[in-house]
């Protein structure tokens, strides 16, 4: 806890540091998040700031659209997708500033934002910046943290399915490890009689609470592949057996889920994971376990700009259903990805094509199951807005037509949206895909050899124009062959 203790001092200068970053970020787009956070701090204005907010998420949205045509962005590229980086740090003000009130004074907190939701270096390092750690969950994704330069005492690995490899670097390094099962914690054994760590180690458990309104995304079910269960018949006496066996284990760790969850059902895994320690410690007779690491899993609105529900309401949820969460006993780690991404990242695609078939509408665009894959397979779970705008980057108007927004893969399935009322479109003109800036454009899928897109991140005036910054370049086909085998044309001759 002291290493966790230590890192939110670090995270406190970090945050202050990061908010002042973002107040100078707002006046760079005309004050948009500085006079949202004045609203919120008036009493009874919350619902107001959330509306002043989404507003001038819009705006920039709108501006950093009509930038991209006029700054030759699609000229080479039918695709491109944008990060708002001041609304990424509004986020992140947001979630540091809702614990920081919640908590005893001196309580150590560590945000580890999930790398699985945008796992692209210069967001790490951006949240980095606004005094967040990373959690992963594989080798690819521990390369990620490292590269963008965040130490190990903030990184916590989460997998399972770990190799001894990975386990050992990750104690090497001094990185946080979430065992998964009981096998995994007979492997710590052996690694670390090998070779002491100085590693934070902590058991992933599974409250078996339900699942949300997506069972994909429900990780807390009775079958769950995720954790120990707490309520299998004699799970639960074996754990805290396992714990007391192993001094080191000083950490718990729950996640219930994400997308679909409620909030009244991820504060019951919340409670569930704060009795268990408080059952181990008891056993121990001290305080063995010192920090309790609550996963993420806020869900996101995709029905418009308002992002609801916030963090201030989910510690909320949680002060309701486990008051002492919050009283200093135990330091704090959380695990947000989606919530903290989503709102802030953009598709922008031309329109290529149009034409009617059966009587309806399509518009053949750039933009399908390589940036949307969830969308494309799962559309009853996971709609998307779409926002039109003709050929100059403005805002499209006209009598909405039902009509469907198809991607360039080579299946019938491939589509963004079907029969959708917008203004009938056309060649030349624009789509814009909000609320993708998480696990969407920023974890390509490779169907068709279809290439990753170019994503820049912006800011947007007034008093300055719109600037965009390369984030990840476009995939070049000579890549595409090269990641296909291409130097070894004839390995299978």
């Amino acid at each position: 806890m002291d290493a966790l203790r230590d890192a939110a001092g670090d995270e406190g200068g970090a945050g202050a540091a990061a908010g002042g970053a973002g107040n100078a970020a707002a006046r760079d787009t005309g004050g948009a998040w500085d006079t949202g956070a004045r609203d919120a701090a008036r009493p009874g204005n919350a619902a107001r700031a959330g509306d002043t907010a989404a507003r001038d998420a819009a705006r920039r949205r709108d501006a950093a659209v009509r930038a991209a045509v006029e700054q030759g962005l699609l000229d080479s590229e039918p695709l491109v997708c944008l990060l708002d980086t001041a609304g990424i740090r509004a986020s992140a003000a947001a979630l540091t500033g809702a614990f920081a009130a919640a908590t005893a004074p001196g309580t150590p907190v560590l945000h580890a934002f999930a790398a699985k939701a945008a796992p692209l270096v210069p967001v790490l390092r951006l949240l980095a910046d606004c005094g967040l750690g990373c959690e992963v969950a594989s080798a690819g994704e521990l390369a990620l943290a490292r590269a963008a330069g965040i130490p190990a005492e903030r990184i916590v690995l989460d997998s399972p399915a770990k190799t001894t490899g990975e386990l050992r670097e990750a104690l090497a390094l001094g990185i946080t490890v979430n065992a998964d099962n009981h096998q995994e914690l007979e492997r710590l054994d052996a690694l670390i009689a090998a070779a002491p760590t100085r590693s934070p180690i902590g058991v992933r458990v599974n409250p078996q609470t339900g699942a949300g309104a997506i069972d994909a995304l429900s990780t807390a079910t009775a079958t769950s592949k995720f954790g120990i269960g707490l309520r299998d018949p004699g799970a639960r006496e074996r754990l805290v057996r396992a714990c007391l066996d192993r001094p080191w284990i000083t950490r718990l760790h729950a996640h219930s889920g994400s997308q679909g969850l409620p909030l009244p059902l991820i504060a019951r895994g919340v409670r569930e994971l704060h009795a268990l320690a408080e059952e181990i410690n008891a056993a121990a007779g001290c305080r063995q376990v010192d920090t309790l690491d609550i996963g993420g899993g806020l869900p996101v609105n995709f029905a418009s700009d308002e992002e609801t529900p916030t963090y201030a309401e989910y510690a909320d949820a949680l002060r309701e259903a486990v008051p002492a969460l919050f009283d200093g006993s135990y330091g704090l780690v959380t695990e947000f990805g989606r919530s903290l991404l989503a709102k802030h990242g953009t598709v922008l695609a031309r329109v290529e094509y149009t034409k009617a078939t059966g009587g309806r509408p399509i518009a053949l665009t750039h933009a399908g199951v390589q940036v949307a894959t969830r969308t494309v397979y799962a559309p009853a779970a996971w709609p998307l807005r779409i926002l039109p705008y003709d050929a100059k980057g403005l805002p499209k108007t006209g009598p909405p037509v039902a009509q469907d927004v198809a991607g360039p893969a080579c299946f019938a399935g491939d589509l963004l949206a079907t029969a959708r009322d917008l203004p009938e479109l056309a060649p030349g003109d624009l789509i814009a895909v909000p609320d993708t800036g998480a696990y969407f454009f920023t974890a390509h899928y490779g169907y068709n050899s279809l290439p990753r897109p170019p994503v820049h991140g912006f800011t947007a005036g007034p008093p300055g124009p719109v600037r965009f910054t390369p984030v990840r370049p476009a995939q070049t086909t000579t890549e595409i062959v090269a990641e296909a085998g291409g130097a070894l044309r004839d390995a299978l001759l």
